[in-house]
């Protein structure tokens, strides 16, 4: 199915952004893991919308309810199902699009694809409120791997340009929790504030800026992944491009390796307490798709909200003429501030399928 990833934990999203509920349905989850729902409350809170102006107006308290695969506060082996009902969808503000595909949507390849039967209102399945699921699964994994002291913590790397600090080259799992904390994901408190003016002065022009998430992973061993297509950035890249909004993902220098040369790009290694490690991370932890013992390190670019008030060029499906249309409703001037916890999560379902496949689905 599109809309599931994993080979031990399975993890399948279903619902849309105006539907009756939205959900997600774990399976391969191993037995007898505590789960602290306050914990989970608290990260789900992070990407939750109408908290400022900085997002959507769209109020929801995006409480889950596990219908299976909890007891007792526990995983029990079955597969877990959780269910969020949307409570304050306004789909009359999208009576007057569906015959008019909203550019950088995905209404027209839906349209062509399904025959005109996709449900688009707030963007149907292709929506972010679909990341709502996501990280409650998402969650639960990152309680699983802090057990095993294996941590993932993101921050907003820049928005609209300007540019907050980079993680630094050993990050900690206290450095995460700050983060997480915060009300606006960033490490540099003065580069924040110029990225939120400069996001609201984008919402005040009925527009929209991008972003780009940052993400370490701490705590893993070296030696885990594989070659080629099955490697660590080809599973977490696979994953992270299914995050509505997200079109380019770099590890470690990235593209801007290209412009390096080998004496400069390549980690020099050395020996510190008896581990070997890098003198530099240009590689983002990752050597051959297998992990080499340092940081994993990558960045997930962000589009801006397609969704704008101002008057865009489209085309009328009915009568296959040019058309011009104006967006209503409530939408994020933003979409990267909120997806910093989605990365989080996205990433900490595939490290926690990767690790229970390198032991054979357990620890």
């Amino acid at each position: 199915m599109s809309s599931e990833f994993g080979k031990i934990v399975k993890v399948s999203v279903f619902g849309q952004s105006h539907g009756r509920a939205i959900g997600v349905v774990v399976d391969g989850l191993p037995a007898g893991e505590a789960i602290d729902l306050e914990e989970l409350n608290a990260f789900l809170d992070r990407r939750r919308p109408g908290k400022s102006a900085l997002s959507t107006a769209r109020k929801e308290t995006d409480l889950p309810a596990f219908l299976s695969g909890l007891e007792d506060g526990k995983t029990c082996g079955a597969p877990l199902c959780a269910v969020i009902e949307n409570a304050d969808q306004h789909s009359k503000d999208y009576s007057g699009l569906k015959e008019k595909p909203r550019p950088g949507h995905a209404d027209y390849t839906a349209s062509v694809k399904w025959g005109g039967h996709a449900d688009m209102r707030g963007g149907g399945h292709f929506s972010g409120r679909l990341t709502a699921p996501l990280c409650v699964a998402g969650g639960i994994a990152k309680q699983i791997l802090a057990r095993r002291s294996v941590y993932a913590g993101a921050h907003l790397y820049s928005a609209a340009g300007i540019p907050d600090e980079p993680f630094p080259l050993y990050p900690t799992q206290t450095l995460f929790a700050s983060i997480a904390e915060k009300a606006f994901p960033v490490l540099d408190g003065g580069a924040g504030e110029r990225m939120q003016a400069a996001i609201l002065d984008a919402r005040n022009s009925l527009d929209s800026v991008g972003g780009v998430i940052e993400c370490a992973a701490i705590g893993l061993p070296a030696g885990l992944g594989d070659p080629m297509f099955d490697g660590i950035e080809s599973r977490l890249s696979a994953a992270l491009f299914g995050i509505p909004a997200v079109k380019g993902v770099e590890f470690g220098a990235g593209f801007s390796a290209a412009a390096l040369r080998g004496s400069e790009n390549n980690d020099p290694f050395t020996m510190e307490n008896g581990q070997v490690r890098g003198k530099t991370n240009h590689a983002g932890g990752i050597l051959g798709g297998i992990t080499t013992g340092m940081p994993i390190v990558f960045r997930a670019a962000v589009k801006p909200t397609p969704s704008i008030g101002q008057p865009q060029q489209t085309i009328s499906l009915a009568t296959r003429e040019n058309a011009e249309l104006t967006i209503h409703g409530r939408h994020d001037p933003c979409i990267a501030h909120r997806a910093v916890p989605v990365v989080e999560a996205v990433t900490a379902i595939v490290l926690l399928d990767l690790l229970l496949e390198g032991n054979h689905g357990t620890f």
